[in-house]
């Protein structure tokens, strides 16, 4: 129920996640997707609000909260999985879980043509769809892995 996620919020994971989500953005910005071009990936601001919800809620049934994660972060393009960063929350606190943050590209025309109206080695933006999936494992415990697809 709803007054219960009151008594699960925690202030401290709030700005935990906030600052999360600004590594997250800056890694993303920086990620090579295995190309001569170099790319940005670009969070839009749905993707930011819908992922920063799922970590949170993901995180407060943890010893630690979401200090106690390690997020590793990956793009799907095509077919294929890239691997764009590794995150420890807080790395002086024990990782009691660990999360895989799957996002994907922009399936829709322009980020598939707009190759073609630039020559050389150029900046390329490329958008990220609003569709994700985490995978949350935890560390302390044999239990299954969790699987949310958003």
């Amino acid at each position: 129920s709803l007054p219960d996620l009151d008594l699960l919020h925690d202030p401290e994971d709030e700005l935990l996640c906030a600052n999360l989500m600004d590594l997250v953005q800056a890694t993303l910005g920086r990620a090579p997707l295995g190309s001569k071009r170099c790319s940005r990936l670009l969070m839009p601001a749905q993707l930011l609000v819908q992922v920063r919800t799922e970590l949170l809620r993901l995180a407060c049934s943890e010893p630690c909260g979401l200090r106690g994660a390690l997020l590793d972060l990956c793009v799907e393009h095509g077919k294929a999985c890239h691997d764009v960063g590794h995150i420890a929350v807080d790395p002086t606190v024990v990782p009691t879980f660990q999360l895989t943050l799957v996002l994907r590209l922009d399936s829709r025309l322009w980020p598939k043509i707009q190759g073609l109206f630039t020559s050389g080695p150029a900046f390329t933006p490329l958008k990220l769809s609003t569709g994700f999936r985490v995978i949350k494992k935890k560390l302390y415990s044999s239990e299954q892995l969790l699987i949310e697809e958003c």
